[in-house]
């Protein structure tokens, strides 16, 4: 993001139980992280801003944006769960709330401890923190459309602030359809969408999509 530094003040904190933050325990749903972005935001002074998120971060992008649209200027969404009812057929099985407590939980702890000893053999490496619990219980109902924090696209028509969605054509985990049907009802709405990039299409094309970004703000 070294090219939206020079004109932009970023913040980028970790959700609670994602990141480095510490683990947090049982079910949280959307609107709890929503209340933690505005408790955020008036922490550091901000009283309107740029809100961009991805994956699950989108669907908090999403509601907070809903909830308070006086305090976002624009909204990007990246790849965001919720946008649609398109869900692959593996991860709505996967999904399911027996799979996931009784797989994902011990799964995802495995995960941390090979992270951990990762780290610790590669100290000069940075290592991705997988799989938060706090993802996959939040994703695992995301995944299957439950609960009312999980399908956003009611929501969508009462979004009335500029919005990008940015996605990756080759998306396994959150079909580009998604996007193309939260673009039909969100009334100011552009889509770009990197044809050969997966869920973390900002990896792969860093350069084009920060400059993409700048493209929308400015």
């Amino acid at each position: 993001m070294t090219g939206l530094c020079c004109n932009y003040r970023i913040y980028v904190p970790d959700l609670p139980g994602f990141g480095h933050s510490q683990a947090i325990d049982g079910d949280h749903g959307i609107d709890d992280f929503v209340a933690f972005v505005d408790d955020f935001a008036a922490c550091v002074g901000m009283e309107s801003f740029y809100l961009t998120g991805h994956s699950i971060g989108g669907s908090i992008a999403l509601r907070y944006t809903v909830k308070y649209p006086h305090k976002v200027k624009k909204l990007v969404i990246i790849n965001g769960v919720g946008m649609g009812r398109d869900t692959p057929v593996w991860l709505r099985f996967l999904a399911t709330s027996a799979l996931c407590r009784s797989l994902g939980v011990p799964v995802a702890a495995l995960i941390k401890a090979v992270k951990r000893a990762l780290d610790g053999m590669f100290a000069p490496l940075r290592f991705m923190n997988p799989l938060p619990l706090a993802a996959v219980l939040l994703g695992a109902g995301m995944a299957v459309l439950r609960q009312e924090s999980v399908v956003l696209v009611p929501q969508l028509a009462a979004l009335m602030i500029p919005t990008l969605l940015v996605w990756g054509g080759r998306d396994n985990i959150v079909p580009v359809s998604n996007a193309y049907t939260a673009a039909r009802l969100i009334p100011d709405c552009k889509v770009h969408v990197f044809e050969d990039g997966g869920h973390f299409v900002y990896r792969r094309k860093t350069k084009e999509f920060v400059q993409l970004i700048r493209d929308f703000l400015s």
